[in-house]
């Protein structure tokens, strides 16, 4: 028997161990999958997702498909090995009814089973029972088909054989329970992005999605991983030569890089351990960055590219660079305050060989590309500077000037950071009506002049010579980039205030890219939001009342009856004071949306396309999208 076939045998009921039942998980889900909202919802189908990517890791897998039915349940189907079905001597149950009911009774706690394992917490399969009306589960496995199912985590029978079966393989099939979810509607969109990712980061793997709900499949396989992963993430952007891929193994961690530097003056970096996103980077990442500004130094002083005026700092060479960093791990350490940074040292060392050498080769061998991408390292570390004293200049106007803000900005009384808003409001008509109609104590009110400069499509230089940009940066109080201080945040709420037509939409769209850009940790930390001002106002006799969206208005209308007049707001500065503070500003009565990063990857690529330089993406991105759009004021 080869070594593969011990190991596929060695799989077995005994290798499942146990830590406690699942009574916690229905009483304190959050604890287990982090919320009861859309993203908890969505990482039950993770969990599932995981044991059979494992299983891919292992090397037992290369077909996963993920099936969404009308009725809002999900199949994920893999061609693994099957989870064991021996019993379990010492419980006497099944493995795969121990996997399915007992917390922690995973193959991943058993060193021997699973070289690498993707689960960040490791609680798997039966945490999603646990939260799952009904949820079935098919083993094929030595020939045989095995099925068992469960409803709130309870077995409806004991484990059964039903015949024989072809292959091996899991396929689980569960229905949230909507006694534990706000929303049981799955996100066709969240689905497919972060799928798209896993096929990526697990090169030759077939993932396939359907939609039974509009019918809808699409299969996603790169078999170059990564490296295509690069490639679709800067689709949309000028390139300044083709994507690069380099991977090592040493002591059972492969590293994988790919690299590629654009036209664009943006840096986007995501790095993962065993297909996890490390949002908070690690040690993979610390490897990736000294090893990119040694070997583009040293290729830039060995070719006298470089000068002794211009001091080039590591974030001079990250200018426009798009990178993936893929790390597997057979032990990863997670730290930081989400569990997504990853504190492994030896990864490091194996990171920072692997691109100083496939970078310096690459460097060596594409003299054209290394001298553009010196260049553009110059151009940026000049940038920089001017931007620098273009920052001082701004915090010293602040200093001085903050006697004469209030013309712009009408602050608000209290100084306690923890219940103050900041509200960026459209125009000088709606500023007008919003300082007189708002709450002086904790509101202040700051009107914007037309549009601010698009960043997407400028250096941080010229951002910060556009005035609109540098008085939000001094209102906010906390800086912009390797400055920025969230601590010195003024406001506990950005509220950014637009007219409900297109140019509204444009204005709030400049300012999120703003903030996406330059001050990503306002987004991450929750304190971006949009007002919400209603679009119509229903009156009859004495009664007002009114309406956010066209349904509502259906509703008051009739319930008005026939003799109601309704006036559409074309802006803000239709409302007097009293109207605004009532309709969009009074924290009892308003609605706000708080903006949310649900996915780095698929924002920044929204951002690009929609704001950055390239027409053409932006001109089939709206064609798309054309038809989801129910209503436009032009």
């Amino acid at each position: 028997m080869s070594e593969e076939e011990k190991k596929k045998e060695n799989y077995g009921a005994e290798a499942i161990q146990v830590l406690e039942g699942l009574e916690p998980v229905r009483k304190r889900p959050g604890m287990y999958i982090g919320s009861t909202d859309i993203r908890g919802l969505h990482h039950l189908v993770w969990e599932i997702v995981d044991n059979s990517v494992d299983e891919a890791l292992a090397g037992y897998c290369n077909k996963i498909t993920i099936i969404v039915h009308k009725d809002n349940s999900v199949t994920v189907i893999d061609n693994g090995r099957g989870i064991p079905v021996a019993i379990h001597p010492k419980y006497n149950k099944s493995a795969l009814e121990m996997a399915l009911t007992m917390l922690h009774a995973g193959g991943k706690f058993e060193k021997g089973t699973y070289q690498v394992s993707g689960g960040l917490h490791g609680v798997g399969v039966s945490v999603v029972n646990a939260l799952s009306k009904h949820l079935k589960a098919q083993v094929a496995r030595g020939g045989k088909l095995y099925v068992q199912e469960y409803e709130r985590g309870s077995p409806l029978y004991p484990l059964k054989e039903v015949g024989p079966a072809t292959g091996s393989g899991t396929t689980i099939t569960f229905t949230p329970d909507p006694e534990i979810f706000e929303t049981t509607q799955f996100q066709a969109d969240m689905l497919k992005s972060r799928i798209r990712e896993l096929a990526f980061l697990n090169k030759g793997v077939e993932f396939v999605f359907k939609d039974e709900r509009d019918g809808s499949e699409e299969t996603f396989k790169y078999d170059g991983g990564i490296k295509e992963f690069v490639e679709h993430l800067n689709r949309n952007k000028n390139n300044l030569h083709p994507a690069i891929y380099f991977e090592k193994k040493k002591d059972h961690i492969i590293a994988e890089v790919a690299i590629q530097f654009n036209g664009s003056y943006n840096e986007t970096v995501f790095t993962f351990c065993n297909n996890i996103n490390t949002h908070e980077g690690g040690t993979h990442l610390t490897g990736f960055k000294s090893a990119l500004t040694r070997a583009l130094r040293m290729y830039g002083e060995k070719h006298k590219l470089t000068d002794q005026k211009t001091h080039l700092t590591s974030d001079d060479f990250k200018e426009g660079l798009t990178a993936v960093i893929s790390v597997k791990v057979p032990e990863p350490q997670f730290e930081g305050q989400t569990k997504t940074k990853l504190g492994n040292s030896e990864v490091k060392g194996i990171v920072d060989s692997i691109v100083y050498e496939g970078l310096s080769t690459f460097l060596e061998e594409h003299p054209a590309a290394a001298k553009t991408i010196i260049k553009k390292s110059l151009e940026a570390a000049r940038a920089r500077e001017a931007a620098r004293k273009a920052r001082e200049l701004v915090r010293r106007k602040g200093a001085l000037e903050s006697g004469s803000l209030p013309g712009k900005l009408a602050d608000c009384s209290s100084k306690d950071p923890l219940r103050t808003e900041i509200y960026l409001v459209e125009g000088d008509s709606a500023g007008g009506s919003a300082k007189q109609g708002r709450n002086r104590e904790f509101q202040a009110i700051l009107p914007l002049r037309g549009k601010i400069i698009n960043v997407e499509k400028a250096r941080l230089i010229k951002a910060l010579k556009n005035e609109e940009i540098s008085t939000i940066i001094t209102a906010l109080g906390c800086g912009i980039g390797e400055e920025f201080d969230i601590n010195k945040l003024r406001y506990d709420k950005i509220i950014i205030m637009c007219d409900a037509d297109v140019d509204g939409n444009h204005i709030a769209c400049l300012l999120l890219t703003l903030f996406y850009r330059l001050m990503p940790q306002l987004i991450e930390k929750g304190k971006i939001y949009i007002a919400m001002p209603p679009l119509y106002k229903i009156s009859r006799g004495k009664k007002v009342k009114y309406a956010y969206n066209d349904a509502q208005k259906e509703e008051i209308v009739k319930e008005m009856g026939e003799g109601a007049s309704i006036s559409r707001y074309k802006g803000l500065g239709e409302m007097n004071p009293d109207q605004l503070w009532e309709t969009t500003m009074d924290p009892a009565t308003r609605t706000l949306k708080q903006i949310q990063i649900e996915d780095a990857v698929q924002a920044d690529e929204i951002f690009s396309v929609l704001m950055g330089g390239q027409v053409e993406p932006r001109r089939e991105f709206i064609l798309k999208h054309a038809k989801e759009v129910k209503e436009l004021d032009v």
